[in-house]
């Protein structure tokens, strides 16, 4: 196992970031901890209680990210129905910050599984985005009627073009909130306001205090093959630089049997740039798996 955090003061830097985001939120009688193999789990659960036959809405972040940046997106859903949201373990955030270093996405979708069945009772539907999207692929745990991929990992290989990678050394190197703030407009669509300021500001800490892990393989054809049985909605920004819609597109059809719903005017933050779109995607979505009892 290998720790995301560069030192004990590191996590708990990054740990007091989160809190005080989502202290400061009000939310912060909606957070708890449940236990798992993979360790603790941190758990940000609001919303109304779902009606009989209603899933709830289960939110897994990408690379990088987790409950306290999730805010704005969390509060639009939970206007309507139950979502939880669960930081990845590995990541930074309030979950155990060690990951291991092969099968690191079996190890995923055993942790998602335990975490559900400990957090979220009955039927959901998992939104994950970038990372949070294969983690979804990667478990088979009968609680989950539907999956929405945004964005997401797993499906295929991810790019990264020379303009990302001409913005991610630096902030590697000497990861100032400008330098920050520069990658993550680059991981955005073109123009200004497209996301939160405050991203840059995290993306400073993460990069002086944490190991930033690569995005995952494709998972295995036979595995996204017995997906299939479960409904699935993958959607994509217009102008997303690692999975645009003319990469994601033809990969989804092939290896789940869907089409890619594309966002106009977002690009690989989804969550932060259009969360007003996201939002109607998962409604849509869960209207469809609601069932009458």
């Amino acid at each position: 196992m290998t720790s995301v955090y560069r030192s004990e003061q590191a996590r708990a830097e990054v740990r007091r970031w989160c809190l005080d985001r989502i202290e400061g939120s009000g939310l912060a009688g909606a957070r708890s901890e449940v236990m798992t193999s993979a360790g603790v789990t941190g758990v940000l659960v609001t919303g109304p209680k779902p009606r009989a036959g209603q899933p709830a809405v289960v939110l897994l972040p990408g690379t990088n990210m987790n409950a306290a940046l999730c805010l704005p997106v969390v509060r639009a859903i939970a206007r309507e129905r139950q979502v939880a949201v669960l930081d990845l373990p590995g990541q930074p955030g309030l979950s155990e910050g060690r990951r291991p270093r092969t099968r690191r996405m079996s190890w995923y979708g055993r942790w998602l599984g335990e975490a559900l069945a400990h957090a979220v009772p009955g039927p959901v539907v998992v939104v994950g985005h970038s990372l949070g999207g294969a983690v979804a692929l990667a478990c088979d745990a009968p609680q989950i009627v539907g999956r929405v991929l945004l964005s997401s990992a797993g499906i295929v290989r991810l790019r990264v073009p020379a303009t990302v990678l001409a913005a991610t050394v630096p902030w590697l190197l000497r990861p100032t909130p400008a330098r920050s703030t520069a990658l993550v407009r680059r991981m955005a669509a073109p123009g200004e306001g497209r996301v939160p300021g405050e991203l840059g500001e995290w993306m400073a800490l993460v990069g002086r205090c944490c190991r930033s892990s690569l995005a995952p393989p494709p998972l295995p054809p036979g595995l996204l093959q017995l997906r299939r049985s479960v409904p699935t909605l993958a959607v994509s920004g217009r102008y997303d630089p690692f999975l645009p819609p003319q990469v994601l597109g033809p990969g989804a059809r092939r290896r789940l049997g869907v089409e890619v719903r594309v966002i106009d005017g977002a690009g690989h933050l989804l969550l932060d740039e259009s969360p007003e779109a996201v939002l109607g995607a998962v409604r849509e979505f869960c209207a469809a798996r609601t069932t009458d009892t």
